[in-house]
């Protein structure tokens, strides 16, 4: 039986649905914009604003600056921007605070592993501030093993690359054929980990990548975190509560 000592996770779309996140926030946003005097047709501007995060990432600081310099100047006639823009800020924090939660299945699940010998960690693609925040905020943070974090923006090297997991698995002193990797993308979350022998598990849950193949074929499939809990009991024989 193949040993297991870690098991490391992707945060987006895999602990919490980053999905419906942003498209909550995106319309959240748009309707607080037009409450303080954007005259926009609410599907329109939330098109716009997808386009402008899709163009400028994810990271990018200045989306709804971006979104206000494609609509027409009338729309905001007479009013400030800067406070159109206040707005959208402030509804889109708003709903961090009420809809960034994990998915239902995964606090049970990692409270489970993390009574056993496995460590927990997280690799993750993005900037450390804005990835933390996200484990901070979805309280995961008491069952994962604080040397086992592992950030791109901190590392220096970015998904796909697999020196990441490589590094990762280092890190901890961990042979790769002992480490498991959860993530939903499968060019950059399955092929990687794949190349160095790790166990890779797809998740396939929710989120943009549904559709995409990778050039390889994860060990294991899944579409909830109880399907992984009885991965890890039949296949490595290891007693989760």
């Amino acid at each position: 039986m193949r040993e297991l000592k870690a098991i490391f996770f992707d945060i987006d779309d895999t602990l919490f649905s980053t999905s419906e996140f942003a498209k909550a926030a995106r319309l959240n946003s748009v309707y607080a914009m037009i409450r303080a005097g954007l005259k926009c047709n609410v599907n329109d501007c939330i098109q716009e604003l997808k386009e402008v995060t899709e163009e400028f990432g994810p990271n990018y600081e200045n989306h709804y600056d971006r979104l206000l310099l494609r609509l027409p100047k009338e729309s905001y006639k007479g009013i400030n921007p800067a406070v159109i823009v206040a707005a959208g800020v402030v509804a889109y924090h708003q709903t961090k605070n009420s809809s960034l939660k994990p998915y239902d299945d995964v606090v049970e699940i990692l409270k489970s592993l993390s009574n056993t010998e496995i460590i927990l960690g997280i690799i993750t693609a993005g900037l450390k501030i804005k990835q933390a925040e996200k484990l901070v905020r979805l309280d995961l943070l008491k069952y994962l093993d604080s040397r086992a974090i592992f950030i791109t923006d901190q590392i220096g090297i970015g998904k796909p690359n697999v020196k990441l997991y490589k590094n990762a698995c280092e890190a901890l002193d961990l042979d790769p054929e002992s480490c498991m990797y959860v993530g939903d993308n499968p060019i950059t979350d399955i092929d990687p980990p794949n190349k160095l022998g790790m166990i890779t598990v797809l998740n396939r849950r929710s989120g943009k990548y549904l559709s995409i193949v990778g050039k390889t074929a994860p060990k294991y499939t899944i579409t909830d975190m109880w399907e992984l809990l009885k991965i890890i009991k039949d296949d490595f024989g290891i007693p989760v509560r």
